[in-house]
């Protein structure tokens, strides 16, 4: 009878071993995992400089103070002086996510192996996504692309895609070349920079974006102080995305903080809806753009 017991019971301490062990090596991997996923004490969230400091900072940090208590570490708002200097920092990680324009990501993704994590919606379209504009001064006269022949011109940023790409490449299809077109080129740095320069009239059509011209609607111009005189097609909207080699649950943790972020107020001083899902796939169309712009340059 004992022996009946002990051999019934044999089967029960195999499964209860089995179970043991399978419950020792589970509890190190997951202990070995989260030794792997040790998040940083604080990480530096870069932005593109489309306005000025004091503009960025009072845009961008409510949505930085919600990172903050969503992670629980410290997310340092870092401003750079250029769109260059955000994909270089983000390459040396000085920077670990980062707000870029579709180009500026493309460059980052190639340099820094940047990660999309969620682009952000128009507040009026209600797509991720925005067009290309040029302005010219409301009473210059100048209401078309034939009529700034021969005024000054200015792009933003080498790296900006509504600055610079969009124009350039619109401008080769209609057989313009800028340094011929135009009694003088600038690029001005930034997109606020841009729409002030024309305003003051020290510019006489500058390329900018309808989000960033809507931004500073009410603060720094009025939709009146200008005259549109071209859109473009839609672009993708402008991604944050992170370096590559962060820990992917930091990553995750970070992608829905972005899209849990509805203050109404700091999504109002950024002039979007909100943040959705991105992938890297979204940006392939400025890629074809970027190659369409080397390619034309190649057969001047």
């Amino acid at each position: 009878s004992l022996k009946n017991n002990y051999n019934n019971m044999k089967p029960k301490m195999k499964l209860i071993k089995t179970i043991t062990l399978a419950t020792f090596v589970l509890g190190m991997s997951v202990t070995s995992m989260f030794a792997q996923e040790k998040w940083p004490e604080k990480i530096n969230f870069g932005v593109i400089p489309v306005a000025g400091s004091t503009s960025m900072k009072e845009n961008f940090s409510g949505l930085t103070e919600h990172l903050n208590k969503k992670l629980g570490i410290k997310v340092e708002l870092q401003l750079a002086g250029d769109y260059t200097g955000v994909i270089t920092g983000m390459q040396h990680k000085h920077i670990d996510v980062a707000y870029f324009g579709p180009e500026s990501y493309v460059q980052a993704q190639k340099r820094a192996n940047a990660e999309a994590l969620v682009v952000e919606v128009d507040i009026e379209s209600g797509v991720p996504g925005y067009r290309g504009i040029i302005i010219t001064k409301k009473d210059s006269g100048l209401n078309s692309l034939k009529s700034i022949k021969g005024k000054t011109w200015a792009f933003t940023s080498s790296q900006s895609t509504s600055g610079t790409l969009v124009p350039t490449v619109m401008f080769s299809k209609s057989g313009i070349n800028p340094q011929e077109y135009f009694s003088k080129v600038l690029y001005s740095g930034g997109h606020e920079a841009s729409i002030l320069s024309i305003k003051a009239g020290k510019i006489d059509a500058a390329s900018t974006n309808d989000l960033d011209f809507n931004r500073g609607l009410g603060k720094a111009w009025t939709a009146d102080d200008f005259n549109i005189i071209w859109k473009s097609d839609l672009i993708p909207g402008s991604p944050m995305a992170v370096r590559g080699d962060l820990p992917e649950s930091l990553k995750k943790a970070l992608k829905e903080a972005f899209i849990s972020y509805n203050d109404k107020d700091g999504l109002n001083k950024l002039k979007i809806k909100g943040y959705i899902e991105a992938n890297d796939s979204m940006y392939n169309p400025i890629r074809d753009l970027i190659e369409v712009k080397k390619q034309l340059e190649e057969k001047k």
